[in-house]
């Protein structure tokens, strides 16, 4: 079954920010990751996580397009770890990002986390192309002096096979995927409307990697 709840209502309050209370509920779940503590605090989730995590959605798709949420259940089908429940609530905006809120804090994200065969060649071609690549290595230091950081999902050792291992741009070739992200602390300011300015402000400044992967690489077929 696709992983996303039901489409976000209509008719949403606003986004002000989270609240304290629901970094608590976050930690509380980290420690009681039972059906009891789940149970006990759902309409709390509903109401004071989950929802506004739909009003910030709901403020951002008519710039980055339409959000979807997470389910808050883990797969542990094929997992050591049998905590049935998430302990953070994170969504995906249709032409790239990724906005996730936990007891830590708030982080938003965009890219390609971890490619397919087909993408990975694609992306590897372009990142050996003297004019594409350097696009990309010029993108990626300007995002990294805006404080941001990019990186690969996973990383190989060495060059990936047939490709030069003392390649000018080695560092990109040895991407699995590539994201930039942000990350921003339990403050104050979470708890706010200005929550969605950090968000909005990330990203369009880290738009124009979104654009190069998806002009050079491509999203991989549904």
């Amino acid at each position: 079954p696709a992983p996303w709840d039901l489409p976000l209502k209509l008719g949403r309050m606003g986004f002000s920010g989270w609240s304290p209370e629901a970094v608590e509920f976050f930690q509380d779940l980290q420690t009681d990751n039972t059906k009891a503590y789940w149970s006990a605090h759902k309409d709390f989730y509903e109401a004071s996580v989950r929802e506004p995590m739909a009003e910030l959605l709901d403020e951002l798709s008519g710039e980055f397009g339409p959000g979807r949420i997470a389910r808050p259940y883990r797969d542990i089908r094929f997992r050591a770890d049998k905590s049935p429940y998430k302990t953070e609530i994170y969504a995906t905006l249709v032409r790239g990002g990724y906005v996730r809120f936990g007891a830590d804090g708030l982080t938003a994200a965009l890219g390609y986390y971890m490619m397919t065969a087909a993408q990975l060649e694609r992306y590897r071609q372009a990142v050996i192309d003297d004019a594409h690549g350097a696009r990309l290595a010029e993108l990626t230091e300007r995002l990294r002096g805006d404080g941001l950081q990019v990186g690969g999902g996973q990383m190989l050792k060495t060059a990936p096979r047939g490709y030069p291992g003392d390649h000018a741009r080695i560092g990109l070739l040895r991407c699995k995927g590539l994201i930039c992200w942000r990350q921003w602390p339990v403050a104050p300011s979470l708890y706010t409307a200005g929550a969605k300015d950090r968000v909005v402000g990330f990203l369009r400044t880290a738009a124009p990697l979104q654009q190069w992967l998806d002009q050079r690489v491509g999203p991989a077929p549904a």
